[in-house]
């Protein structure tokens, strides 16, 4: 049944569930929504399968209209959500009339909205999933102008709640837990990775958060060992901790390849890993051991 109609996409909208798992010894990432936790929570708040397609929303400015009455959610990060000209908020479930436009606003704070629609979205899966990868390509095209979603049967009872507040303060250092990495012995100090603070960079998108040393921050930086033969390519996580040989570490999110060749000096947990999900250039990061 027809849906949704995309009437603008912002700077990216995807579709996205949980991905492709199983595929990494092939060559296939998982892919999927790069902040998990917002997009179960999207399916949970209209009742759906907690894995059902959603639409992944990056920096706002998606507006789409609804073909039929559905019941609708977004959630993730902070913004206005503006059905037929009333706000309504996020971590909220509402029903969208025919007819109605839905507008995702630019957040205030994080960068990735997913928006749920009763049913899930009903699109062609590739290895198991309607995930968009922008790696690799597998998937659907990121949605253009005109784009029509389906609605699919991924529902279930109706909702227990149609509110889920969740905790949106702004902090001024977003702290990530991380486990221990295989290959932290490779750095000559690895505990200066919980030092000070870090930088997320511009460079930053599905594939991976980039960090840099803010300019205030004097702490002391990363360096590989020179008395250890070069690295092989290996496998590596979801949430892996990365560091190049400038020191500067990368967060390896939903788009990441499988193998890299830099040393892995942890490994975030899987909240942290929703929390690395949302950060934006200019946000500050420090880790913590679990």
């Amino acid at each position: 049944m027809r849906a949704v109609t995309i009437v603008a996409p912002g700077p990216l909208s995807t579709i996205q569930d949980l991905g492709r798992p199983g595929y990494q010894h092939l060559g296939v990432p998982r892919s999927g929504a790069a902040d998990r936790s917002a997009m179960t929570l999207a399916n949970r708040l209209v009742g759906n399968a907690e894995g059902a397609p959603t639409i992944e929303s990056t920096l706002g400015g998606l507006v789409f209209r609804c073909d039929t009455d559905i019941l609708i959610a977004v959630t993730g990060a902070l913004t206005d959500v503006v059905v037929n000209g009333v706000a309504v908020g996020v971590n909220t479930a509402v029903v969208a009339h025919a007819g109605s436009e839905v507008s995702v606003g630019t957040p205030s704070q994080g960068c990735r909205n997913y928006v749920a629609l009763r049913g899930g979205i009903a699109a062609s899966p590739t290895l198991g999933s309607c995930s968009t990868d922008t790696l690799s390509g597998t998937g659907p095209d990121p949605l253009s102008a005109g784009d029509v979603l389906d609605v699919g049967g991924e529902f279930g009872p109706w909702p227990a709640t149609l509110v889920a507040p969740t905790d949106n303060r702004a902090r001024p250092v977003v702290e990530l837990e991380t486990y221990p990495g295989p290959r932290a012995p490779r750095l000559v100090a690895p505990n200066n990775l919980f030092a000070g603070t870090w930088e997320v960079t511009p460079a930053s998108n599905r594939v991976g958060v980039r960090l840099r040393r803010p300019d205030d921050d004097s702490s002391p930086t990363l360096r590989h060992r020179d008395d250890l033969a070069e690295l092989l390519s290996e496998g590596v996580a979801h949430g892996s901790i990365q560091v190049p040989p400038a020191g500067e570490p990368v967060i390896f999110l939903a788009d990441h390849p499988v193998t890299g060749g830099y040393p892995v000096v942890a490994v975030l947990s899987a909240p942290a890993v929703s929390g690395a999900a949302q950060l934006v250039a200019g946000n500050r990061v420090r880790f913590r051991s679990a």
